[in-house]
C-alpha cells in the first residue's frame, strides 16, 4: 500500500507539472511569452525592486503599501537575484504550487472517514488518487499557476494548514505516546499552525479567516475530556496567536507606516472601484458560478451529500474546510462580488469542491445497484468526470493564449509606446500600471489607488480625478475609455493621442486602451 500511495504522489506531481508546462508552451508557439493579467507584471516590479534596492516598493525609493501579497513578492525576487529568467522563475513556482495543491488535496482525502458501504466503484486510496489528479489538470487551477499571480501559492497554503491541523487532531484522537510527549506535541504543532497561518495571510488578507478557523479548531476539536485540558489547548492558542503575530507584525507596521493602513492599498481601492447594490443571493450566486465552470460541475450532488454526510456522522473535524469553502465566497460576495478573469479570486475554493465532491460522489455511487439507471449512471460518472476534466483542459489553454494575447496586445504595447513616444520626466497617470510600471521607467500616478491611495476617495469622480491630474502635473492619462461611466466622461474631456488598436479587444466589443493629453497638466 505504501508503494502505491508513493507513486501516487510522483504521478500526481507530474501531470501537474506537465499540465503547466502545456499552457506554457501552447503560447510560446503563437509567438506569445508574458502572464493573462496585467496585475503579474506589478508583481513582478514589486519583486525585481525588492531585489535590487531591498525595498518593497514599486517605484524605486518609494516604498509602497501597494502589494496584497510580499510573501509571493519574496518568492518572485529570488529569481532577480539568482539571474533566472523572471517569466521562467514564475511559471515554475507556478508549477510546484499546482503540484502541491493537487498532492495535498491527495493526502486530505485520505484524512476523511471511509464510510463507503458499496464496494466495486473505487478504493479510498484509488479515489483520493482521482481527487489530486482532477486538481492538477482543472483548468482554473492550471491558468492560475501559468498567471505570474499568487493566486495558486494561497491554494497550496490553505491546504497545507489544513492538512498539518488535520494531522494534529488525528494526533489527539489516538491518544498515542506519554503524556508528556503529546504535550511537547501540541505546543510545537500550535506555533507550526501560526507561523504557518501568519504565511498564509503575508499571501492574501483574507487567510486570516481561515487561520482563525484553524486556531480556534485547535481550542474545540476534538471536544476536550476536562478542565485541564481545556487550560492546556488556550495556551497552545496563546502560542499559535505569538507566532501568527511576529509573522505578521513587520508587514502590518510597514503598512501602517506607509499608508496609515493595516491591509494593502488595493484592498480599499477594490471594494471602492467594484461597489454594487445587489442582493446577497445575487452576490454570492456570481462569486460561486466561475467555480463551477468545469467537470467539478458534476461533483456538485456528491459535494452536497458529502457535507450532509459529515455533518450526520458529527465528524466536525472534516467539516471545516467547508466552513472555510463556505466563508472564502462569502467575504467576496460581500466585499468584492466580481467574477471576471475567470473568477480568479475565488479559485481558491475549488479543490475543496473537488476533494468533497469525490469523497461525497464515491459515498453516493451504487454500481451494484439491482435498478438499471442507478448502476449506468454509478459507472459512468467517474469516466465522464475525468473526460470532461481533460476537455475542459484544452478549452482552458485557448482561454489563457486570449488572457495572454490580451495583456500582451494592449497594456504590453501601450508600455512600449510610451517609452519610445514619452521623455523620461514625464509624469503618467494609468488605470493598470503593472506592464507600464515594469517596461517603462516613468513617474506615475495610479488611477486604481495601489501605489497612490489618495486617489481611492475620488476614483470614481471624473471631474476630481481630473483635477487630481492636473495637480499632480501628469501630462498623459493612460485608460480603457469604456471600462466605467468615470473614465467615459474622462474620454470627453481629454484629448486622445493615441490608442493600441488590438483587433480582438474591438472583436470582442471592447474600447482599446488609449493615451489621453491631460487638459491643463505640465507639458510633455
Amino acid at each position: 500500500m505504501q508503494s502505491v500511495r508513493r507513486y501516487s504522489g510522483i504521478t500526481i506531481i507530474a501531470i501537474a507539472v506537465l499540465g503547466v508546462t502545456g499552457y506554457v508552451l501552447w503560447v510560446t508557439s503563437q509567438g506569445l511569452a508574458g502572464f493573462p493579467l496585467d496585475d503579474a507584471w506589478i508583481h513582478q516590479t514589486y519583486a525585481r525592486n525588492l531585489a535590487e534596492t531591498g525595498q518593497l516598493a514599486y517605484l524605486p525609493g518609494q516604498p509602497s503599501a501597494g502589494s496584497t501579497s510580499p510573501a509571493w513578492t519574496f518568492l518572485l525576487s529570488i529569481g532577480y537575484l539568482l539571474g533566472v529568467d523572471f517569466r521562467l522563475w514564475t511559471y515554475l513556482l507556478g508549477a510546484i504550487c499546482l503540484a502541491a495543491t493537487a498532492w495535498l488535496t491527495y493526502r486530505l482525502y485520505l484524512r476523511l472517514p471511509d464510510v463507503h458501504r458499496h464496494p466495486g466503484w473505487a478504493s479510498q486510496s484509488a479515489a483520493a488518487l482521482l481527487a489530486g489528479l482532477f486538481c492538477a489538470v482543472e483548468w482554473h487551477l492550471v491558468w492560475a499557476a501559468a498567471s505570474g499571480m499568487e493566486t495558486i501559492l494561497f491554494t497550496a497554503l490553505s491546504l497545507a494548514l489544513v492538512e498539518y491541523f488535520s494531522s494534529q487532531v488525528a494526533m489527539r484522537q489516538s491518544g498515542e505516546g506519554p503524556a508528556s510527549l503529546q504535550k511537547e506535541q501540541a505546543i510545537v504543532s500550535a506555533v507550526g499552525i501560526g507561523l504557518l497561518g501568519g504565511v498564509l495571510v503575508l499571501t492574501r488578507p483574507e487567510g486570516a479567516v481561515l487561520a482563525g478557523l484553524v486556531i480556534s479548531g485547535l481550542v474545540i476539536l476534538p471536544l476536550p475530556a476536562d478542565r485541564s485540558e481545556v487550560f492546556n489547548r488556550l495556551v497552545g492558542t496563546g502560542l499559535s496567536l505569538v507566532a501568527l503575530g511576529i509573522v505578521l507584525a513587520p508587514y502590518l507596521a510597514f503598512n501602517l507606516r506607509t499608508s496609515e493602513a493595516i491591509f494593502p492599498n488595493t484592498f480599499y481601492a477594490k471594494q471602492v472601484e467594484y461597489l454594487v447594490n445587489w442582493p446577497l443571493t445575487v452576490r454570492f450566486w456570481r462569486v460561486l458560478t466561475p467555480t463551477l465552470v468545469g467537470a467539478q460541475v458534476l461533483l456538485v450532488p456528491g459535494f452536497c451529500y458529502a457535507a450532509y454526510l459529515l455533518t450526520h456522522r458529527r465528524e466536525w473535524p472534516a467539516l471545516l474546510p467547508l466552513v472555510w469553502w463556505l466563508a472564502l465566497l462569502s467575504v467576496y460576495a460581500l466585499r468584492l462580488p466580481v467574477n471576471y478573469q475567470h473568477g480568479r479570486y475565488v479559485m481558491p475554493a475549488i479543490p475543496w469542491l473537488i476533494l468533497y465532491g469525490v469523497w461525497g460522489t464515491r459515498n453516493a455511487l451504487r454500481p451494484r445497484s439491482p435498478a438499471l439507471a442507478v448502476r449506468v449512471i454509478s459507472r459512468g460518472a467517474p469516466a465522464a468526470v475525468a473526460l470532461l476534466a481533460v476537455l475542459f483542459w484544452g478549452r482552458g489553454a485557448l482561454a489563457y493564449s486570449d488572457d495572454v494575447a490580451f495583456i500582451e496586445g494592449e497594456m504590453v504595447a501601450m508600455a512600449r509606446w510610451l517609452e519610445e513616444n514619452t521623455v523620461p520626466d514625464t509624469i503618467i497617470a494609468v488605470h493598470d500600471i503593472g506592464a507600464v510600471g515594469y517596461l517603462t521607467d516613468r513617474p506615475l500616478l495610479d488611477l486604481a489607488g495601489l501605489i497612490t491611495p489618495e486617489v481611492i476617495p475620488i476614483m470614481t469622480d471624473a471631474e476630481k480625478l481630473a483635477e487630481w491630474m492636473q495637480e499632480r502635473g501628469a501630462s498623459y492619462a493612460v485608460f480603457f475609455p469604456d471600462f466605467s461611466s468615470t473614465y467615459q466622461q474622462l474620454d470627453a474631456m481629454f484629448q486622445q493621442v493615441y490608442c493600441t488598436d488590438f483587433a480582438w479587444t474591438r472583436a470582442a466589443g471592447h474600447e482599446n486602451m488609449c493615451v489621453y493629453l491631460v487638459a491643463g497638466g505640465a507639458s510633455p
